[in-house]
């Protein structure tokens, strides 16, 4: 694991500056602690910093071909290295490392673009064809590893982060208002977007290539997306079997490593799996980690502590307060950008957690989006009958609606059965809905976010790719390209590397998700049992209370946080003045929802955390300037540093 960066200028007579290139390696010196590497060649400049996983003696980066005219940096994990190494090797290349980083160079020059086919990990990586003057950059299929980038014709910037793209001089920091208002919906920014304008997201499963002046992005791979014809013809004991064979596979891929690795154990039905298929395959314990609340509603280590008794784990713990307020501004910082998930906070403390024992964590992740796991997917699909009922029907609950005070029982479900479809789905995954966004903005800015608003949703174009499809497999596809990358990956990427821990998802190996994607609907949701399959198979590793008890999720307890520890910090952050100052939110919408949340109504607690997330970063990125170094606690960090010129 590793973060890289680079930029090129498209005028052949300007150099790059190592300098610059040296202050955004700086910036991320969290995501690879123990080297550092940098290449220029004239006007290009690609470095890195690596956490050292496989290959710890020579697999230091950018690593080049025989003869020194293509170049690599690599964040991630190529799992089928191996394989790939030995048919290079038949193929004729001499390949001068047994890192997973070299095997990207020689399937370059074997396969050119269509190397990414070849790969199956997780990725984001730069190539630079120096023969070609061509810049290659890549990011995996499923958006594990993150790609940002700004470009003005003249300069590609590039890198791991965002906090490394503004790095460079060039890259201004003008606020994006769409990126806010999809903040503010649904509390993270999708891909391509970003927090601020000029500066993009490669998305999932595209190529971004530059050729002289002319940039180019291509997607070339959309696995995720359900087909016409699903599997039908396989039984229910034929699917379970060949669904067991490849997380089996997936699991033995993500275990070559060579430091310590463990598991993220949440209790839930997914990491519980990914343990006991883990101890299925290592000669030792699994080294497994969970985070807990002093809240019963909020706690699951009762479930996580059977699921380690029961498969004999090391296991270890940890408690989760209410925080002081600077951790606040921590997790502000590592994303760069406004992020309003709250078990961000949770994901942090398990991460620490887990980097005081290994270096390489197994996760769960991807499993609520693969076999249909979120309550939200079963309550929608049983909503969505209402469609069926007549338009006066419909109506007269959209009228009901309306005329019933906000916060009242039984409001949304009439507004929900009474919306279109697409419409329902889309808020009732928002945090701040559309007719809420409108107070909550000042008028001004709100005129420029309309005034500047794009062609069409990009939730919106993901359904219409996946028209005509079940219903459910719509929402999943929705899910696969927007959430997942920009909330879940998002989140697991920068809370670990806070701490310079690889997290790996076996859930997100893409062999496994075009095969459960293609799987009959009710093999994902039957009978109001959601991952009907991945349980079948869950049975025969763990006892059967765990598998079937309800689902809890990964909250956080901020309604009763709100009320003390942090009641202060809430004041002092909407209140002071520099909020309406900045005259972006509402002051006086702000101050109604705190009010109205501390007379009860706890359903606002959501939109009290993201102004606060908001305003946090407003002030370390607007008014001040986000943190230039490691911002976690870094394992030893060598001073070596591999600068490497061109001839």
């Amino acid at each position: 694991m590793c973060g890289i960066a680079g930029y090129i200028n498209t005028d052949k007579e300007v150099p790059a500056d190592g300098a610059i290139l040296q202050a955004m390696c700086d910036t991320m010196t969290h995501r690879g602690p123990d080297d550092q590497g940098i290449y220029i060649d004239r006007s290009v400049g690609i470095g890195m910093r690596r956490l050292s996983v496989i290959d710890l003696a020579t697999g230091h980066q950018p690593i080049s071909n025989e003869t020194k005219r293509i170049w690599v940096v690599l964040n991630g994990e190529i799992y089928n290295y191996r394989e790939l190494a030995v048919w290079l090797k038949k193929r004729g290349h001499t390949l001068a490392t047994t890192s997973d980083t070299e095997v990207i160079v020689h399937l370059y020059e074997e396969m050119g673009d269509d190397c990414v086919h070849k790969l199956r990990g997780m990725f984001a990586f730069a190539l630079w064809d120096q023969e070609r003057a061509r810049l290659f950059i890549a990011r995996d299929r499923l958006g594990v590893k993150p790609l940002y980038y700004w470009w003005n014709s003249g300069q590609l910037v590039f890198g791991s982060e965002l906090k490394v793209v503004l790095a460079h001089p060039e890259v201004s920091r003008k606020l994006n208002p769409q990126g806010l208002l999809y903040y503010f919906r649904y509390g993270y920014i999708p891909d391509p977007l970003t927090i601020f304008s000029g500066i993009s997201k490669l998305p999932p499963g595209h190529i971004l290539t530059l050729a002289g002046t002319s940039l180019n992005a291509k997607r070339y791979w959309d696995g995720a997306l359900p087909q016409d014809e699903h599997r039908a013809a396989l039984s229910e004991a034929e699917a379970t079997e060949r669904l067991q064979d490849c997380l089996r596979e997936s699991v033995r891929l993500r275990l070559v490593s060579d430091v310590p690795i463990g598991a993220f154990l949440s209790g839930g039905v997914d990491s519980s799996l990914i343990v006991a298929l883990m101890a299925q395959e290592m000669t030792r314990p699994v080294t497994t980690f969970s985070i807990g609340f002093e809240e019963a509603k909020y706690n699951e280590l009762p479930y996580a502590r059977s699921v380690a008794n029961h498969l004999s784990t090391d296991h270890h713990e940890f408690i989760v307060g209410p925080q002081e307020c600077g951790l606040i501004q921590k997790i502000v910082s590592h994303f760069d950008e406004p992020f309003g998930d709250p078990s961000a906070i949770p994901t942090y403390y398990l991460s620490q957690l887990a980097a005081q024992h290994v270096t390489v964590a197994l996760s769960g992740d991807g499993g609520d989006e693969l076999f249909a796991g979120y309550d939200r997917y079963r309550v929608d699909v049983e909503r969505n009958q209402f469609q069926e009922w007549p338009f006066v029907a419909r109506k007269a609950c959209s009228l009901t609606s309306n005329i019933l005070p906000e916060g009242f029982w039984g409001k949304q479900f009439l507004h929900n059965i009474s919306s279109q479809a697409r419409e329902r789905y889309l808020e009732n995954i928002s945090y701040v809905g559309p007719e809420k966004l409108e107070r909550l903005f000042t008028q001004g800015f709100y005129d420029q976010c309309i005034g500047d608003r794009h062609a069409g949703s990009i939730m919106e174009a993901c359904f219409e790719k996946v028209s005509g499809r079940p219903w459910l497999a719509q929402l999943q596809y929705v899910d696969s390209m927007t959430y997942l990358p920009a909330d879940v990956m998002t989140k697991v990427d920068r809370m670990s590397m806070a701490y310079s821990l690889e997290a790996r998802e076996p859930l997100l190996d893409h062999v496994l998700v075009e095969y459960v994607t293609q799987l009959p609907i009710q093999m994902k949701l039957k009978d109001g049992v959601s991952k009907y399959l991945l349980k079948k198979i869950a049975e025969r590793y763990l006892p059967r209370e765990n598998v079937y008890r309800k689902k809890q999720g990964f909250g956080l307890p901020l309604e009763y946080w709100f009320k003390d520890e942090l009641r202060d910090y809430i004041h002092d952050v909407l209140f002071d003045g520099r909020m309406k100052a900045r005259g972006i939110i509402s002051s006086t919408e702000a101050g109604l929802l705190v009010r109205r949340y501390e007379k009860g109504r706890k359903d606002l607690v959501n939109t009290i955390w993201m102004l606060v997330i908001f305003e946090t970063w407003c002030r370390l990125y607007l008014d001040g300037d986000p943190p230039k170094a490691n911002l976690g606690a870094l394992k030893n960090a060598s001073k070596q540093s591999r600068v490497l010129l061109a001839h």
